[in-house]
């Protein structure tokens, strides 16, 4: 736990000393932030600094690489996938930028860039022999096993919860602030399960790759917290397509890699949230043509009832801290 620490420390002042420098850069090259027409109650907000993600990102492996050791295989994809997924989003980010559009890769282009790498970290788990088709059971530290289906659910996995997290940067500091959360619930149940695991008399080797998961985990944590202090209403930078959808790669990775696929919707249920109303905000119009809520994702919705965007964020925050205290607790107990 105290590597977990020095890391999460490391990464937060990495990311708090970059970032004017990223904003710096990114206002010289004049990316700023093309706001909906649409989202009229944000139109304060066109050029503002985007790509953001690029501080956490760089942030993130600066603090890990004063940790390297051995088996760090977990770590190592992690970070890939948070980096590929990154890379789409910048991709995307660029292209609106130098368009001066809302629109940047073709949605198939992003399907192709999002599947491939969920495909190859598919193939990997169900070839591993530390993990295989084996799914952790919710609150409890039991398994089960899917077999080859692990394949087709890590996808599935990894497609939803990227979109869903892109969908819920929607307002100052609300993706970046309910990250941070699911993170910290997140990280000590898995530093319960490292304890599990050698309570139980595991092999050495994945107790290394849980350890370097965790320490992993806390350079993310501390990479956004410094991202949200720069974030935060009124942001000085918005993280962008870079930022969301290299969160996304995480959490997806760094969750199906430790089994933990099924604490996913239930610490990120705002996350799912977002995904959801969305999707039925699209069925009921082409059923009816009319709108369940004023705006989705819900979040929008709750700024057309007059709610100040600081208050959905910090309920936002709140309610998921509250899952992330009793699921901690569920598992002490």
């Amino acid at each position: 736990m105290k590597n977990f620490i020095i890391c999460f420390l490391i990464a937060f002042l990495m990311s708090v000393i970059i970032a004017p420098l990223v904003i710096k850069v990114i206002k010289k090259f004049k990316a700023g932030q093309n706001i909906l027409t649409y989202v009229d109650n944000h139109k304060q907000k066109q050029g503002t600094p985007t790509m953001g993600g690029i501080i956490f990102i760089i942030a993130t492996i600066f603090a890990f690489l004063f940790f390297i050791n051995n088996n760090i295989k977990f770590a190592i994809i992690i970070i890939l996938s948070m980096f590929g997924y990154g890379l789409v989003g910048f991709l995307d980010d660029f292209l609106k930028i130098k368009l001066k559009q809302n629109e940047g890769l073709k949605p198939y282009q992003k399907v192709v860039g999002q599947l491939g790498i969920a495909i190859l970290v598919s193939i990997f788990i169900y070839m591993s022999n530390l993990n295989g088709g084996e799914i952790i059971i919710p609150f409890t530290f039991k398994t089960i096993n899917i077999g080859w289906l692990i394949i087709p659910f890590v996808i599935l996995v990894f497609v939803a919860v990227t979109n869903s997290v892109n969908l819920t940067d929607g307002l100052d500091g609300l993706a970046s602030g309910v990250t941070f959360i699911f993170m910290f619930g997140y990280s000590i149940i898995l530093f319960l399960y490292l304890l599990y695991l050698e309570n139980i008399g595991e092999g050495q080797a994945i107790i290394n790759e849980i350890k370097n998961v965790l320490i992993l985990s806390g350079a993310f944590m501390g990479a956004i917290f410094g991202f949200m202090c720069f974030n935060t209403n009124p942001a000085k930078i918005f993280m962008g397509d870079t930022g969301s959808l290299a969160i996304g790669g995480f959490i997806a990775c760094a969750c199906s890699l430790t089994k933990f696929y099924l604490m996913i919707p239930i610490l990120g249920f705002l996350f799912v949230l977002s995904s959801i109303s969305v999707i039925m905000q699209v069925l009921y119009f082409k059923a009816t043509k009319k709108r369940i809520f004023l705006m989705a994702p819900i979040h929008h919705h709750f700024e057309r009832k007059g709610i100040k965007e600081n208050k959905i964020v910090a309920l936002y925050m709140i309610i998921t801290l509250i899952i992330s205290l009793i699921s901690i607790l569920i598992y002490l107990i």
